[in-house]
């Protein structure tokens, strides 16, 4: 499956956006998908997730209460909306799927995804 993360940009604090991340290749709708993010100098780590088949969601500390996750499966895409943004929320965001099911902690591990897209750039700052 090839997924292609988009929708970022720049944005005020408090602002909002949603990225998209959409597949293609295979049926989406059976994979759970995260979203992962890296700031300049430092690793990659955890944003959110939503599991299949039950849709849970699952949020980092730092954006939980902020950002939600939805999916459209007759689109093949999984958004995440990303309200009351703050300049610690600067990094590219990045989108990843996997076919198989974990318990809840397992989706905080990027070694979990079997596939990423290319990442999209979401700067807050005024």
């Amino acid at each position: 499956v090839q997924l292609q993360a988009s929708g970022g940009g720049l944005v005020q604090p408090g602002g909002s956006l949603r990225l998209s991340c959409t597949a293609s290749g295979r049926t989406f709708s059976t994979y759970s998908v995260g979203w992962f993010r890296q700031a300049a100098g430092k690793e990659r780590s955890f944003v959110a997730a939503i599991r299949y088949p039950d849709r849970n969601t699952f949020y980092s500390n730092s954006v939980k209460g902020r950002f939600s996750l939805s999916r459209d499966n007759a689109k093949n895409t999984v958004f995440l909306q990303m309200n009351g943004l703050k300049p610690d929320d600067t990094a590219v965001y990045y989108c990843a799927a996997t076919a198989t099911t974990y318990n809840a902690g397992s989706y905080f591990d990027p070694d979990r995804y079997d596939y990423w897209g290319q990442g999209t750039q979401v700067t807050v700052s005024s």
